[in-house]
């Protein structure tokens, strides 16, 4: 079996390309290394440097590799910026999307697994959210992927394509085994951010917002350790080719934590008390959003392996002490 992973040399999809290998997969990697890292991919997978929206590229590969499966992770996931940069995101995420499902329905692939976003049920109370809730996100990043979800959803009608599309919550930690992690140097992850803070890569963190309608006033997310997502992949697949289903599925834990929350169990794990300054609220932020995580757990027999808080912060202090010896 033959799966390409789009965006397979970044943070999500190194750990997806990890899990692929391990589970004896044959894996091609397309990614245009703009925020990836050629050595962030397994050895035992074939790495092409090019753009998903490239669509003879995209073609050649599914083509020659005779491809079966996509599981698609490439595209721009920042938030504010896609407030002040939306053509960037209808680029990347939308544009570049359908090019890349045009080449699978053409090529015969049979299963596309999407890499979606709770940004697209936009503002929501404290309650956990469920795959039914209302769609309603309020930033070009949520509409760019909702637009992606619309137009798998037609081509599952259309042409047969069957798709699983999975809404990430937060997405943090790192490998266990410190293969991987999230290594660009300017993300704007909450751990991550964090945990560099810790390590004196910044003199200082700002806390965006202390006034939301919260418990403590900071925002409330759900934070999924990547190692439990890459698993949900391979699940999610699993289940696809026993089933010739598709899917709308929420990944999370279904248990939400205040920045604040956050930076004190950062602060805890690595034993430093560093400087948080309050900041502006970011464009784009929503109070809060949890996933009711039910359905994954049922509908693929998913068991989380890293769900404690204090694991995931250990692991992405681990990596980030990696980097820097790495970077030395």
């Amino acid at each position: 079996m033959t799966v390409l992973v789009t965006g397979g040399a970044g943070y999500i999809g190194s750990h997806m390309v990890l899990r692929l290998v391990e589970d004896g997969a044959h894996v091609i990697v397309l990614d245009d290394l703009s925020t990836g890292f050629d050595w962030a991919v397994h050895p035992d997978a074939q790495l092409f440097r090019g753009s998903i929206g490239d669509k003879a590229l995209v073609s050649g590969l599914i083509k020659d590799h005779e491809i079966a499966e996509i599981v698609h992770f490439a595209g721009s996931i920042i938030v504010p910026e896609s407030v002040s940069d939306p053509l960037k995101y209808y680029r990347n995420n939308t544009g570049h999307s359908r090019t890349l499902i045009e080449a699978a329905v053409e090529g015969g692939v049979k299963r596309f697994v999407f890499s979606s976003t709770a940004a697209v049920y936009g503002m929501t109370g404290l309650e956990p959210v469920g795959e039914t809730y209302p769609l309603n996100p309020i930033s070009p990043y949520g509409r760019s992927k909702l637009m992606t979800e619309m137009m798998l959803q037609d081509c599952e009608v259309a042409h047969g394509l069957r798709y699983g599309i999975l809404r990430y919550f937060n997405v943090a930690g790192a490998d266990p085994e410190m293969r991987s992690g999230q290594s660009t140097p300017v993300a704007t992850h909450l751990i991550k951010v964090a945990a560099q803070t810790a390590l004196g890569m910044r003199d200082h963190m700002d806390l965006f917002g202390s006034d939301y309608p919260t418990p403590d006033g900071t925002c409330i997310r759900d934070y999924i350790h990547v190692s439990d997502l890459a698993d949900a992949h391979a699940a999610l697949l699993a289940r696809m080719r026993a089933s010739d289903e598709s899917f709308v599925l929420n990944c999370g834990y279904g248990r939400g934590y205040s920045v604040r929350e956050v930076i004190d169990t950062v602060k805890e794990v690595s034993g430093v008390d560093f400087d948080v300054r309050v900041a502006p609220p970011r464009a784009g932020d929503p109070a809060a959003i949890v996933a009711a995580a039910d359905k994954i757990r049922t509908e693929l027999d998913w068991t989380p392996q890293h769900e404690a808080l204090d694991e995931i912060v250990a692991h992405a202090l681990a990596w980030e002490k990696r980097l820097q010896v790495r970077n030395r």
